[in-house]
């Protein structure tokens, strides 16, 4: 893999991330001590988690499995020094036996935050640190934006942590453009370390007109990414669940209603010829189009279930795209 810089902090890590949230829940540690076991032998670099994954997939549990299973790997492994490792914090549900699912999956509007105060931050990077059996990760996320707590709270205790060692840089997920304004604002104000990566949703299809979710990029954020190339654009669900390759899928998909609509029709009916030409699945092609952006450019996080989902999605980093194909790929659209 040809790795690439995440923004401009000089660190380079490979160009897509493996997402571990499934790790140790909905797929068990045998295959994802293979999946973490071919992705750096294949120049993987990027890791990401997070201290609530999965809490919804397991009576019982708030989180923490997968953080458990990549410790375990690298205590086994010892390659704690060649891996990009990311986790998150301030997305830990507090009330997760009422917000789960029978079955599991989550009702999301009754979950509860544990929020982004320094309290809360100091004891999950601790808490961590434990689980994956290190000092340090590199990238620290706040994972759910919250608003209740003064942002000069929640960056002083950011800054705590990256000056005691134990996170090298920051990031935020889940959160609307002007919010990251005002912390950018803030961390040059006081000299505290600004975030240096976005996690969002991000695809090929565009969110319909309309849509009000923090979590998606929206055209402002674009925009706002181009302007900032300081801060790296890190995009979870790339391929949306795998719907791209699935028309009865996407139809009765409960991702498809951010996006539904004429626009993602024409853009749907372009991709579909695209990857025909070219010899891969439309899925496959998201992933490559994703790689091909510059402005601003984006990290793709995989986040397969099973081996054959992850293999499925290698294809994507020899794929070369021709100018035209990118330029109808970008005007395709209603």
């Amino acid at each position: 893999m040809q790795h690439v810089e995440l923004g401009r902090t000089g660190e380079r890590v490979s160009p897509i991330g493996l997402g571990c949230m499934l790790m140790g829940t909905r797929t068990d540690e045998a295959t994802s001590v293979a999946m973490l076991d071919r992705f750096t032998e294949a120049g993987g670099t990027f890791l990401d988690t997070a201290n609530c994954y999965c809490w919804w997939e397991r009576p019982g549990s708030d989180g923490g499995e997968s953080e458990e299973v990549l410790g375990r790997w690298m205590a086994r492994g010892r390659r704690r020094d060649g891996v990009f490792l990311a986790t998150k914090a301030a997305g830990l549900v507090v009330n997760a036996e009422e917000a789960r699912r029978d079955g599991g999956g989550a009702d999301w509007d009754l979950a509860r935050y544990d929020g982004a105060g320094a309290k809360t931050l100091y004891a999950s990077i601790d808490d961590s640190l434990r689980r994956l059996g290190t000092d340090h990760v590199d990238l620290f996320y706040i994972h759910v934006d919250d608003r209740a707590t003064p942002l000069e709270e929640t960056l002083e205790a950011l800054a705590g942590i990256v000056r005691a060692g134990k996170a090298r840089y920051i990031g935020w997920s889940n959160v609307r453009t002007w919010r990251l304004e005002r912390i950018r604002a803030l961390c040059e104000r006081h000299g505290w370390p600004a975030p240096v990566a976005l996690q969002q949703q991000h695809s090929y299809l565009r969110p319909r007109t309309g849509l009000d979710a923090a979590s998606v990029v929206d055209h402002e954020q674009l925009d706002y990414l181009r302007a900032h190339e300081d801060l790296a654009l890190v995009a979870y669900s790339p391929i949306l669940r795998g719907i791209y390759d699935d028309p009865a899928k996407r139809r009765d998909h409960w991702m498809m209603e951010r996006y539904a609509g004429p626009d993602a029709e024409a853009r749907l009916e372009v991709l579909g010829a695209v990857a025909a030409e070219v010899g891969v699945t439309p899925n496959q092609l998201v992933l490559a189009w994703l790689l091909h952006q510059t402005a601003p450019r984006a990290i793709p996080l995989i986040g397969p279930r099973t081996l054959e989902q992850y293999e499925a999605a290698l294809p994507a980093l020899g794929v070369t795209l021709s100018a035209g194909q990118l330029a109808r790929l970008e005007e395709a659209g209603a």
